[in-house]
């Protein structure tokens, strides 16, 4: 979202409540109403954005060409010394040469006054027709001085890239190539843009702010966790625990604490780009989760100025570091403000955004991020410390239950004693689901694990264990009496006596 975007909300928003933001967009608010949420539209068309190549042979001509320009000013500036803007010159600094000059003609003389090589002092602007003029002489070691007083600083960088062209550093592409793709390749446009935030680093001391600590409730507002099929780190942003009035006022009461939240938020990106691999065909950017359930909205003045404040500052100096921006829960408000905004955003921009309601968030997310790396809470099979499933246990399967029709998951129990452990979800389930141990001894009785039960679409993913006595089977039934197909997901493990 552009700051002119921002801008733009912010100046509806403050004139009128929500609502009434909506009621003055008629055209967008109907046609949010009479969208078919059953099937996920916006999903669809988001779900098409490629994130660019970064391999330099994939370049287009034009692409090529606006690199090497880049890089020719880029080193220019470093060598020349021009790229960070110059101090201000203090206020005696233009007496001091003369100041300079006058004690190193009063040294002069006392010391040839010593030597006895002064029989007479003379008058001020007196030569000998042949001695050299003393000025002259002077102005060669006192520029040799000065040219050696302008050092050259060779090793600046960012995110641990150097950006001196002549260095070779693998990771110089890729840094200048996000700075131009934010410019739509325009050299000075990307080259400006680059100055602006190696200043405002060095300025905002942002190099450092890996190593400053920060209010530890601030960690439930944003965290970074697993990555996506792609092997992008995905940062989750939880703007529902505002709803906290005492996280609230202590994150946004004060312009301290407002500061505070910004460098925070930066730090986190920082966090996030340090997981990056900063070369060709590495992966260079991140996925943005936005979870908008229960969040305060737009009537927010103090969270809507820092999250203003935030946007321009992290578009202006992170350019190209969001593969996608996922929005999921989102309120009817925020559809009729997204309708509203679209005018004023950059296609590249629209092209990142995916928007989900409730009642799609998990199939959405299972477009980009797979099952056992989606957090539970959003219908996953991620838990926080699980010591029962790993990476390198089995990947999760996948079954399709057909409208009105039943079908079953079989787990075998070969060895007596052996401990069963599976998690299981359907996408919005609306089914009737049961659990059973059926022994491999036709003599012997069904155990009922899990009693029929219907569950609803909101239900989370389950897991559930068991320890057999006998050889046999695990049977998870699913009934799905609805017209439309179910999707399952599940995964499982055996652990025998020995373990």
């Amino acid at each position: 979202m552009t700051v002119e975007a921002v801008e733009r909300a912010e100046f509806v928003i403050s004139q009128e409540e929500p609502k009434k933001v909506v009621a003055e967009t008629e055209k967008a608010v109907e046609e949010v109403k009479q969208m078919d949420y059953s099937k996920p539209q916006i999903v669809q068309k988001s779900s098409s954005y490629r994130e660019e190549s970064n391999f330099l042979s994939d370049l287009k001509e034009f692409e090529k060409k606006a690199l090497n320009e880049l890089k020719a000013k880029l080193e220019e500036a470093i060598l020349g010394n021009t790229l960070f803007k110059k101090d201000e010159p203090k206020k005696n600094e233009k007496e001091k040469p003369e100041v300079e000059e006058k004690e190193k003609e009063s040294e002069t003389k006392k010391g040839e006054e010593e030597a006895g090589k002064i029989e007479e002092v003379k008058p001020k602007g007196e030569e000998k027709e042949n001695e050299p003029k003393e000025s002259d002489e002077e102005k060669k070691p006192q520029v040799a001085l000065e040219e050696k007083s302008i050092e050259v600083d060779k090793d600046i960088s960012i995110w641990g890239v150097s950006l001196l062209p002549s260095k070779g550093a693998e990771g110089t592409d890729m840094v200048l190539l996000k700075f131009l793709r934010a410019r739509e390749f325009k050299v000075n446009d990307a080259f400006e843009m680059l100055k602006k935030t190696l200043q405002w680093r060095k300025e905002a001391n942002i190099d450092s702010i890996l190593g400053e600590e920060f209010a530890s409730d601030l960690s439930s507002v944003a965290y970074m966790n697993g990555v996506d099929r792609e092997g992008h780190p995905v940062c989750y942003n939880i703007f529902g625990v505002f709803e906290n009035e005492e996280l609230y006022t202590k994150t946004f009461g004060t312009e301290e604490n407002r500061g505070q939240f910004l460098r925070w938020r930066f730090q986190l990106m920082e966090k996030g780009i340090q997981k990056l691999d900063m070369r060709p065909g590495g992966v260079t950017s991140l996925l943005q989760i936005n979870d908008l359930k229960n969040s305060p909205g737009v009537s927010k003045k103090d969270l809507r100025v820092s999250m203003k404040q935030a946007v321009g500052l992290l578009q202006d100096n992170y350019p190209e570091f969001v593969a996608r921006n996922i929005f999921i829960n989102a309120p009817f408000w925020y559809y009729a403000l997204n309708a509203l905004l679209s005018p004023f955003l950059t296609q590249r921009t629209k092209s990142k955004f995916v928007i989900a309601h409730p009642a799609k968030v998990t199939e959405t997310l299972l477009k980009y991020i797979s099952a056992e790396e989606i957090p539970v809470q959003y219908g996953g099979f991620k838990r926080e410390n699980d010591f029962e499933f790993s990476k390198a246990d089995d990947p999760v399967s996948e079954l399709t239950v057909k409208a009105g029709s039943t079908e079953t998951i079989e787990i075998p129990a070969a060895e007596v004693g052996s401990t069963l452990v599976w998690d299981l979800t359907v996408l919005n389930w609306e089914v009737i689901y049961k659990e059973e141990f059926v022994p491999s001894d036709e003599g012997s009785y069904t155990i009922i694990v899990q009693k029929d039960k219907k569950m609803g679409y909101n239900e989370g993913p389950i897991r559930n264990t068991f320890r057999n006595n006998e050889t046999g089977k695990i049977v998870l039934t699913i009934v799905n009496s609805s017209n439309k197909k179910k999707r399952a997901l599940y995964r499982y493990m055996i652990k025998n006596c020995l373990h």
